[in-house]
């Protein structure tokens, strides 16, 4: 398990709230959080929090951003960082996860690599640099915790 000394907690209540923290998120993750863990249930909003920290950083517009569930990686380039979103739920074996190139992603030095359902993999959740624990609240209610490196 990957021991964090910084953390910061954050709640929204729309999906236009959650695409504005991409941006103070993105802020924290730059520059130096290469790998990023994306946790939460299915439909917690980790794609639509990756829609505003790639539009924050520059990467790629909110409607160009799209799960990539069945293609398992978007990347997506900006100004100065190379935006990579992976989706690993499909996935069951470690051997699936070296063939998707994580390492050689995260070794980029203008890399940010989002990666969703990580925690399910210890050859991912072992090295991540930062983790996003999204839950779901009443109504449209999300929190999150940010914790980092």
């Amino acid at each position: 398990m990957t021991t964090y000394n910084r953390e910061k907690r954050f709640k929204t209540r729309s999906v236009a709230g959650t695409l504005a923290l991409g941006e103070k998120i993105s802020e924290i993750l730059s520059p130096t959080p290469k790998l990023v863990v994306l946790r939460g249930e299915v439909g917690a909003g980790k794609t639509t929090l990756v829609k505003g920290i790639a539009e924050a950083l520059g990467a790629a517009t909110e409607e160009d951003v799209t799960s990539p569930t069945f293609t398992l990686v978007h990347e997506y380039q900006g100004r100065k960082v190379k935006l990579y979103h992976l989706d690993l739920y499909r996935l069951e074996t470690e051997r699936e996860i070296e063939a998707l190139g994580i390492d050689e992603m995260a070794a980029d030095p203008n890399a940010l690599v989002l990666v969703e359902w990580g925690e399910r993999f210890e050859s991912i959740a072992s090295r991540a640099d930062a983790e996003i624990a999204m839950e779901h609240g009443e109504d449209n209610e999300r929190s999150m915790m940010v914790r980092w490196r």
